[in-house]
């Protein structure tokens, strides 16, 4: 990340996240800025809104789009803990799409799955719509977004628009009995999956676990994980990777110094966005 740029993104989170600003453009350098639109409604519950920033640039491409998916356990959380480090991204790769979106929380009385990965495809149908084309999603999440991410692109992505995962810190195991001294593991394993939704002979914790659904079509996935994470083990990360050699996956996964918030920190924000930026490059060219 341009270090020039720094507090000038951090100035706009702050202006975003408390003063409540109704600027419809971000101005990131001379040739970047974006219009942006804020809690744009995608859907009929008050939580299925989203911040959306589309580049000023004309192009006669169709725009890739990330789509930004906050943690929280499933059952916390908001789009505004990605603000500052989608700002960060934007500037990154000023030629693609961002979408910031919030999802249903989890309750013991609503399920998180199939809801949060059905927030997920309704997002994306909001945007197709409005853009008039099926744009190549990069589907960006950390934590139990992270999880989500996953989920929705070896899983529910039936139409196969997802082009690569990022995944942060996300549990890709949910039977991991590493994952299981997580506090809210028995949410996890009673409340987070609708049992309408499991098959006959599989578990709630199968159907949730994103390597349960990985085969040879799955995302190009790139995972991130802390070598000091007491939430999420190495295990989930070792896990994953075994999976996507089993079936040729293209992937890359690295560690970085740090628990399980530390992932967007310096430097490790600045090494996770120029491999987010050669993983795509090293996508295009197969």
């Amino acid at each position: 990340m341009n270090k020039n740029i720094v507090p000038f993104l951090y100035f706009l989170s702050i202006c975003f996240l408390w003063t409540g600003c109704r600027e419809k453009n971000v101005t990131l350098a001379k040739d970047i800025s974006f219009e942006k639109e804020e809690n744009i409604q995608y859907g009929s519950d008050s939580e299925q809104v989203m911040d959306l920033y589309i580049p000023h640039q004309q192009t006669s491409k169709k725009r890739e789009a990330f789509i930004m998916i906050h943690g929280g356990g499933w059952r916390r959380g908001d789009k505004s803990q990605l603000t500052f480090f989608t700002l960060s991204m934007m500037q990154k790769f000023p030629d693609h799409i961002f979408a910031n979106i919030n999802y249903r929380l989890a309750t013991s009385t609503k399920n998180g799955i199939p809801n949060q990965t059905d927030d997920i495809e309704y997002a994306v149908r909001y945007l197709e719509k409005k853009l008039n084309y099926s744009p190549r999603l990069i589907v960006f999440g950390n934590s139990a977004g992270g999880h989500l991410s996953m989920m929705y692109a070896y899983h529910f992505d039936t139409q196969k628009r997802v082009k690569a995962v990022v995944n942060i810190v996300g549990p890709s195991d949910l039977s991991d009995p590493g994952f299981e001294t997580f506090q809210d593991y028995s949410f996890v394993k009673n409340y987070l999956v609708d049992p309408k939704s499991v098959p006959a002979g599989m578990s709630a914790t199968t159907l949730a676990s994103p390597v349960s659904w990985i085969d040879s079509l799955s995302a190009p996935t790139l995972s991130y994980y802390g070598n000091r994470d007491r939430v999420i083990p190495l295990s989930q990360m070792k896990t994953l990777n075994a999976a996507f050699t089993q079936y040729k996956v293209l992937h890359n996964t690295y560690e970085f110094n740090g628990g399980h918030l530390d992932w967007d920190k310096a430097p490790n924000d600045e090494f996770l966005i120029k491999k987010i930026e050669a993983f795509l490059k090293r996508i295009d060219k197969k």
